[in-house]
């Protein structure tokens, strides 16, 4: 569409807030009134909108498409990690939001390249296809999941949203702290790292190698995130995935997806960010027990969120100076999050091994 870095960058940032912000929103509902139909809902919506991105006719088309698809998203995951974690359940919380995760990290992984194989069989207009898993699978997923409804009428009442809100001022504000400064790291990774390819000369699949490298990775990083959680002081782990990320993803942005040690570099830096993903979850739904979907939407959504619109400066850095010394000027902002990991409020939680 001949449109700069910037707003380039702003159409996957768009996207990652309409995912993002509203979760605290929809955690809510679901806590209140069952999880379900917004479970289920949510796959449907951003399957078939985020499917149709290649009939859009303009730039603005494109970002309501993006936008509509990502509220889709938006409603589906703070109950399905509410759905995962399972409180109730007892131990092994993190192991099981691992599996959670492995999904949709796979999912992601899969995505780039499934989308320039469509766009190379038939068109942009050819992406419709990827929403039939979706419109296949749903009625499963529906019938499939209980709606959560017994469990909302059985439980105490979910507390009040200016409760929710409060705990920001604790222990919660600093996960929070945690996920939106390595949302931030990666987001800027995965909008930078197509593009640095291309001004460098790389064609489009390099650039989807090199994502489905980092996304993949992902998933693996989320499932060692999650058994490491319930086996680690979770404060401790998160410092030390966080305080690792930061030379990992400095490496997988100088050397890029060239040769294959920049794909190792990148594949350890997608490993090591997401695998802080699941002791964030879980230590926040443990803060919040009777808000699993508030709480979660909060440590996912907001902080979703607040990262993604950091990475609008790095494109707009980009413009300046170029993709990759923006790249390479983001990646250190893992050190922030390393930081907070080690705020001393995070030592008496009652989760963990040692606490």
């Amino acid at each position: 569409m001949g449109i700069s870095i910037a707003a380039a960058a702003s159409l996957g940032v768009a996207f990652a807030i309409a995912t993002a912000l509203p979760q605290p929103f929809f955690g809510y509902a679901a806590d209140r009134f069952g999880r379900r139909a917004l479970a289920v809902g949510g796959v449907v919506v951003s399957g078939v909108f985020v499917s149709l991105m290649g009939f859009a006719s303009s730039y603005w088309v494109l970002m309501l498409l993006l936008v509509v698809g990502g509220l889709g998203g938006a409603a589906f995951h703070p109950p399905g990690a509410s759905y995962a974690v399972r409180l109730t359940a007892g131990k092994g919380g993190g192991g099981r939001y691992s599996i959670f995760s492995f999904g949709g990290a796979i999912g992601y992984s899969a995505g780039p390249l499934v989308a320039v194989g469509l766009v190379a069989w038939g068109g942009m207009e050819r992406l419709w296809v990827a929403m039939i898993p979706a419109l296949l699978l749903a009625p499963l997923f529906f019938l499939g999941l209980p709606s959560g409804r017994l469990e909302v009428q059985s439980a105490a009442p979910a507390p009040p949203p200016s409760d929710v809100v409060r705990q920001l001022a604790g222990p919660l504000g600093i996960i929070f702290g945690v996920s939106a400064v390595m949302t931030f790291v990666q987001r800027a990774f995965l909008t930078m790292e197509p593009i640095i390819v291309a001004e460098m000369g790389g064609s489009e699949a390099l650039g989807a190698a090199a994502l489905s490298v980092y996304l993949g990775s992902q998933a693996f990083g989320t499932l060692a995130g999650g058994l490491l959680a319930d086996r680690m002081d979770r404060a401790r782990l998160l410092f030390l995935l966080c305080a690792l990320a930061l030379p990992a993803h400095l490496a997988a942005v100088w050397l890029g997806p060239w040769n294959g040690l920049g794909f190792a570099a990148i594949a350890v830096a997608g490993f090591l960010g997401m695998a802080t993903l699941p002791p964030i979850v879980v230590m926040a739904q443990e803060m919040l027990p009777r808000a699993p979907g508030a709480s979660s939407g909060i440590v996912m959504g907001l902080a979703w969120t607040v990262g993604s619109i950091g990475v609008m400066g790095t494109g707009a850095v980009a413009d300046m100076t170029g993709p990759h010394a923006a790249a390479l000027m983001s990646m250190p902002a893992a050190g922030i999050a390393a930081l907070l990991a080690l705020h001393p409020a995070l030592r008496w939680l009652p989760t963990g091994r040692s606490r």
